[in-house]
């Protein structure tokens, strides 16, 4: 991820129970309008099933769920996001629920800071960095270490 070296990073912006998280753009690889969801038994607690993506079939996860916040139901706004992690040094093809999908934007290294070990609501490891953008703060996920 660009962010801790200087450089500014390219983010498509989530928002998720009132909290904005940014997603490096380089890894999503489309916005779907919500699909059918296919449960899975015995899925990870956050992994709500699997969808079919132009005939691939891709965990959907809830980082709702993986950030301790409330699950919601669906709105007009609510979209999945399909993203492509390395896991493992393996390409990866995952979709993640999104309570509205903003805007593809740069956030500024040196708005950008390692997260608080403590004061926290949610686990650190989850999270790469905290940003700020114009009055808010921007998360942004570790998804490797989320998925992995």
């Amino acid at each position: 991820m660009a962010v801790p070296d200087g450089r500014s990073l390219e983010a498509v912006m989530l928002g998720l129970g009132g909290e904005f998280f940014a997603l490096e753009a380089g890894i999503v690889r489309e916005i779907l309008d919500p699909v059918p969801v296919t449960e899975v038994p015995g899925a990870r607690s956050f992994i709500r099933g699997v969808i079919n993506v132009r005939g691939k079939v891709v965990p959907l996860a809830d980082l709702r769920l993986c950030f301790g916040m409330t699950p919601a139901p669906p709105t007009q706004d609510t979209r999945m996001v399909v993203v492509e992690i390395d896991l493992d040094g393996d390409p990866t093809t995952v979709g993640i629920l999104a309570d509205k999908v903003h805007e593809v934007t740069e956030i500024a290294a040196a708005s950008t800071e390692e997260a608080p070990r403590i004061g926290m609501q949610w686990r650190p490891e989850f999270i790469r960095r905290i940003g700020k953008r114009n009055d808010d703060f921007v998360v942004i996920p570790n998804m490797e270490r989320i998925f992995s």
